[in-house]
């Protein structure tokens, strides 16, 4: 204990930290902070395209059918790009393919608003679809190495501030909607990424990926290097388990989806709400998924991961069934905060599980999944609203979270594999990681599992 309290406040800068444990630190946190700028930026530029959609269905003369079909080239571009940026990341390594994808990104978000038909626009949506999708699985790829090499779950923190960014897109996007054309703010946008990449861009380059593998015994040393280059192949039940966990990403997904399209439409049709309140309804639930990811990392090291999936399934299983079918407005508004508070932590988990068990390929898999599961939350309650009603349609998402609960908790026992703590030498401290990392892993990896 006298030595792991030692080591805790070298962490902290008391007296006689290494500065070589120091500058590791350091290095770790800044290139936390770059990546929590580029999922920043990403949810900012996202937020203020799709603010301008009813300019751009107006520009192009499409009807509401025409529309719809072009904007899945959004999604078509997106989930065809994924699983291909996996094994982009795995030949070139994250950090480039982010700041590659956060380039398109800026560039494709200006064409939309060129286009006068929609036949060019959905060609354009599948350029910005493809550079979305591609900075999604790069920036999650590059925060499961981060996580791995901090030993602490901080991935909550990268989707929270994802979702301040689109808060703050779709702000700004609203207020400047009477002012300025929709082709001179995504032009505006286009300016904001590119800049926001010159500057960040340089410092992700400059970060190697952190690892988080101990040294292994001398004899080992030839497989070692050997294995250095060489990635291993994902054995069967790992793509088991990585597709388990791209489930659980997508049965959450789906909520979200479905609240983003359905959620006013059914506090205005089935509640009588006021056209403001009907709107406030989707914010709320969008503030409470952030508040909900502020303070993921602290829930995740109390209750550790699996206890985290499970409560938040079960919890925003509750809440959207008392959002679905309160005789009030005020409690469906309340069911949607709860629903975004259990929602809010899970998807975050399940893609830096699958990006633990098979790296970005895992991460790819795992945010395909989730991605359809956002596609296909909308159309399935449009149909089941007709066939039914829309408060029982609306009652599948909380059917899904619980299946997320329930598949999350079947998995319990599943952990990514991880250097076995007592091959560590007493006193050393790996490159790039806390010593912190080799002290406290026993206890840390069971509690993570809770």
């Amino acid at each position: 204990m006298p030595n792991l309290n030692k080591l805790r406040a070298a962490i902290s800068g008391g007296h006689g930290g290494d500065p070589a444990t120091d500058a590791a630190m350091s290095r770790l946190t800044r290139l936390r902070i770059t990546l929590t700028v580029f999922f920043a930026l990403d949810g900012f530029l996202f937020a203020g395209w799709v603010v301008r959609i009813p300019a751009i269905k107006q520009q192009t003369g499409s009807s509401a059918s025409d529309l719809g079909l072009a904007l899945l080239g959004v999604s078509a571009g997106a989930v065809v790009t994924m699983m291909f940026t996996g094994r982009m990341c795995a030949r070139f390594g994250s950090h480039p393919v982010t700041v590659v994808s956060s380039l398109l990104l800026a560039l494709s978000i200006a064409l939309p608003a060129r286009t006068h038909s929609a036949l060019t626009l959905g060609l354009v949506l599948l350029v910005f679809g493809a550079a979305y999708g591609s900075l999604n699985v790069s920036m999650n790829s590059a925060a499961v190495d981060l996580v791995a090499a901090l030993r602490r779950p901080v991935m909550s923190s990268f989707h929270a501030a994802f979702s301040l960014g689109g808060m703050a897109g779709a702000g700004l996007g609203g207020l400047v909607a009477g002012n300025l054309s929709a082709s001179a703010h995504l032009l505006a946008l286009t300016g904001v990424g590119l800049l926001v990449t010159a500057l960040a861009g340089p410092s992700l380059l400059r970060h190697q990926v952190p690892t988080a593998r101990s040294p292994r015994p001398a004899a080992d040393a030839d497989a070692a290097a050997k294995d250095e280059g060489t990635p291993r192949r994902p054995t069967r039940r790992t793509r088991r388990l990585v597709v388990l966990f791209g489930v659980i990403a997508l049965c959450t997904a789906y909520g979200e989806g479905a609240l983003a399209d359905w959620g006013a439409l059914h506090l205005a049709q089935d509640l009588d709400a006021g056209a403001g309140l009907a709107a406030a309804g989707y914010s709320l639930f969008a503030l409470a998924m952030t508040v909900g990811r502020l303070s993921g990392t602290a829930l995740l090291e109390r209750l550790g991961q699996t206890r985290t999936l499970v409560a938040g399934g079960v919890l925003a299983a509750l809440g959207m069934l008392l959002g679905a079918l309160a005789p009030t407005t005020w409690l469906a508004l309340a069911g949607f905060a709860v629903t975004g508070l259990g929602l809010a932590n899970i998807f975050p988990v399940a893609v830096a599980r699958a990006g633990a068990l098979a790296g970005p390929s895992g991460v790819a898999a795992a945010s395909t999944l989730g991605y359809g599961g956002m596609l296909l939350g909308p159309p399935a309650i449009g149909f089941l609203a007709d066939w039914f009603s829309l408060p029982v349609a609306l009652t599948t998402v909380a059917l899904l979270a619980a299946a997320a609960a329930l598949i999350a908790y079947s998995a319990r026992d599943v952990s990514a594999p991880e250097p076995a703590p007592s091959d560590v030498p007493a006193g050393h401290v790996r490159a790039g990681v806390p010593p912190e990392v080799t002290a406290d892993a026993p206890a840390r990896a069971a509690h993570q599992e809770g």
